[in-house]
């Protein structure tokens, strides 16, 4: 579904994620763990394709194609999607509307907006004024609107009392089932969701780096012990391959 080949991403002239790999196979959820500041966001918005991500080396490629040169909108349409930690205002847009934009055939607003306790919301301004349990389940569902074969959730647990974790974890779920080769990169810092949503794979992202992939409980459950520098220095310890002549 994705594959993420030494990929070197700066901001404003500063480096910020280095010689990226990674892989998640179609029907696979891979969490991606790590400090503050050490880069998840930032590869998620260049999943993305947002702009002030500028690619200086490297490759993503999405379900067989190279996607480095496509716009948001583009990716978007390809079938990826996202959850933002903090999404943005949008100011004279309607969530009605933007729902309408992005939801596939057979969608039915009002009857989903129901159910996330969202039918109030839908002639508001996107975003404008909601509190952080309300963003999250208006994130949730306009990605169940639009659908994506690739989704990409930043902290869906995070801010949000228990309760909207439970819903949240559904919802995530609903996303995930509608097709049975449905990815997903989720980031979390906690891991509570992972009650709610299994994951099958786990990496820690620190220093702008990967540094280990594996079971995504054992991962947080060693990070929660020992803290993200065990990660590093296992990694560090790994010995080199030798290469091939």
């Amino acid at each position: 579904m994705l594959k993420i080949e030494n990929l070197t991403v700066s901001v404003s002239g500063k480096e910020v994620l280095t010689d990226i790999n990674l892989e998640i196979k179609k029907g696979e959820r891979m969490a991606l763990l790590g400090p503050n500041g050490s880069g998840k966001t930032s590869l998620l918005m260049t999943i993305m394709g947002f702009s002030d991500y500028k690619i200086t080396r490297g490759n993503i490629i999405f379900k067989g194609k190279r996607i480095n040169d496509l716009s948001v909108d583009e990716r978007a349409r390809s079938g990826i999607g996202i959850m933002f930690q903090r999404p943005p205002t949008i100011r004279g847009v309607k969530l009605r509307q933007m729902v309408d934009v992005i939801s596939k055939s057979g969608f039915d607003t009002d009857k989903e907006a129901g159910e996330l306790n969202l039918k109030e919301f839908l002639d508001r301004d996107v975003s404008l004024g909601f509190s952080g349990g309300e963003l999250k389940r208006s994130e949730l569902f306009q990605l169940l609107a639009h659908s994506p074969q690739l989704s990409l959730f930043d902290e869906p647990e995070s801010g949000v009392d228990l309760e909207n974790v439970v819903l949240v974890g559904k919802i995530m779920n609903r996303i995930l089932s509608k097709d049975k080769d449905s990815a997903a990169l989720i980031i979390t810092h906690t891991g509570y969701i992972f009650d709610y949503v299994k994951a099958d794979e786990g990496c820690v992202l620190a220093g702008g780096r990967i540094h280990c992939l594996g079971d995504p409980r054992r991962i947080l459950e060693t990070v929660k012990e020992h803290g993200y520098e065990r990660c590093i220095a296992c990694e560090r310890k790994r010995p080199k391959r030798k290469s091939r002549k």
